[in-house]
């Protein structure tokens, strides 16, 4: 009788340190998905700081050369001035995503009325190097975008799924996606100035052919930055 007793108490014994052992690896691995979110959010953030930068500069390049509608420059700025002041609050995903697809549309809608208004900006070597790097910047934007999408999607189903749920509790909320809301934002910005406006009349001269695009594909990132490997295993496609 005593052996059997022994033996109920090893049985037991060893189903709860199993029990506790797969709490702390469920625990752990719920910890790390959320470390992934936050240092993948970091990218993003760096990457934005970098566009907040880059926008004043681009802008007075633009009004020193042309004679650009003020209201456009001034929307621009202030939309700068907006998600600066987001970024600073520390605000979540969801409320700097909005910001940023108007500053996105915004930058777009600059450079491509300014290039054809004011073709001769193409031979400004200070314009050609701020639109470089703001079409570089973009690129890595959406790129870090889908990487820290993904790791949401999949420290989300982690911490959702039974009986990962009982451990998660109170301790472990869901991530916010970085969502771009405007369906004609959900690509890094591509826009063609090869060919006049269709409304132009038939006598006014086409513009000259276009070398290059103000958000072309960018070359392999040079100097001190060093493109992050953004491959990762879950699976989870990016959330639009």
């Amino acid at each position: 009788m005593l052996g059997t007793v022994g033996l109920i108490f090893i049985v037991i014994l060893v189903l709860v340190v199993g029990v506790v052992l797969w709490v702390i690896g469920a625990y752990n691995r719920m910890v790390q998905g959320r470390n992934l979110v936050e240092e993948s959010w970091n990218q993003i953030d760096v990457e934005l700081n970098r566009r907040y930068d880059l926008i004043p500069n681009l802008v007075n390049t633009i009004k020193g050369a042309t004679d650009h509608e003020k209201s456009t420059l001034e929307s621009v700025i202030g939309l700068r001035n907006q998600a600066t002041a987001l970024a600073g609050s520390h605000a979540d995903p969801a409320q700097r995503a909005a910001v940023e697809a108007q500053l996105t549309s915004q930058l777009q809608n600059l450079v491509s009325v300014t290039m054809e208004a004011y073709p001769d900006l193409k031979a400004n070597a200070s314009f050609i190097q701020l639109q470089k790097e703001l079409s570089e910047i973009e690129a890595r934007i959406a790129n870090a975008r889908k990487y820290y999408n993904a790791n949401v999607g999949s420290y989300n189903t982690m911490i959702e799924s039974f009986p990962n749920s009982l451990i998660a509790g109170g301790r472990f909320s869901k991530a916010q996606y970085f969502q771009i809301q405007d369906p004609g934002m959900r690509q890094a910005p591509t826009v063609d100035f090869g060919t006049a406006p269709a409304a132009a009349p038939a006598e006014t001269p086409a513009l000259p052919p276009q070398t290059s695009e103000p958000f072309a594909a960018p070359p392999a990132p040079g100097g001190d930055y060093v493109q992050p490997d953004y491959t990762q295993a879950s699976g989870v496609s990016d959330v639009k």
